[in-house]
């Protein structure tokens, strides 16, 4: 079976979860709470992704 080629983008538009996770340094469930708290959850199909920008602004409004 053929691997999909996939190149790593400096400043992603949107990431799965591991990117999230990784990005965020936590859990994919902590990962995944934070994504739809934040409203950035882009669903195709089955496939689930988050918009960074999203992320980030939800990160800065709530840090202290």
């Amino acid at each position: 079976m053929n691997k999909p080629n996939r190149q790593e983008v400096e400043n992603p538009i949107a990431g799965d979860i591991e990117k999230l996770s990784a990005m965020l340094s936590c859990g994919r469930a902590t990962a995944r709470k934070i994504g739809a708290q934040a409203g950035a959850e882009i669903r195709i199909n089955r496939r689930v992704l988050f918009n960074v920008e999203k992320i980030r602004e939800y990160i800065n409004k709530i840090s202290v």
